[in-house]
């Protein structure tokens, strides 16, 4: 679920299964979430990602995360923009559209997801992916 309380499914590549079977491995009895916070039943805070970004020096912030796919979308792919947006969460401003848009893009999202996770990975080798 979303900040909003609404539910959002997320169509995973192959790379993001494979990372997510293996922090698993990590898990804590205590949280049945792969990424708890301090206390149990909470995830992982955004502002922990943001602490271990700036206290390793890298340049970037989490959220530019989802900018950067933003832009690949629109720079790099023939993705429709309403596609990326839909993967993104963002809700929509046009109160009509808003109102008839029933479905979820699943199944184009899926292709998309997948094409994100090629153009992420492109420059790794194999025992890097997990």
């Amino acid at each position: 679920r979303m900040k909003a309380g609404r539910e959002h499914v997320i169509p995973l590549s192959p790379p993001a299964l494979a990372l997510l079977q293996k922090a698993a491995t990590y898990r804590e009895a205590r949280s049945p979430l792969v990424f708890p916070g301090q206390r149990g039943a909470k995830p992982l805070s955004d502002m922990t990602l943001t602490k271990i970004c700036r206290d390793a020096k890298i340049e970037a912030v989490p959220h530019g995360f989802r900018s950067s796919f933003r832009d690949w979308v629109a720079e790099e792919t023939t993705f429709d923009g309403d596609i990326a947006e839909m993967a993104l969460a963002h809700a929509i401003g046009n109160k009509v559209e808003a109102a008839y848009r029933r479905g979820n893009l699943l199944d184009k999202r899926r292709v998309m997801m997948e094409a994100w996770a090629s153009y992420v990975t492109c420059n790794m080798d194999d025992t890097t992916h997990a």
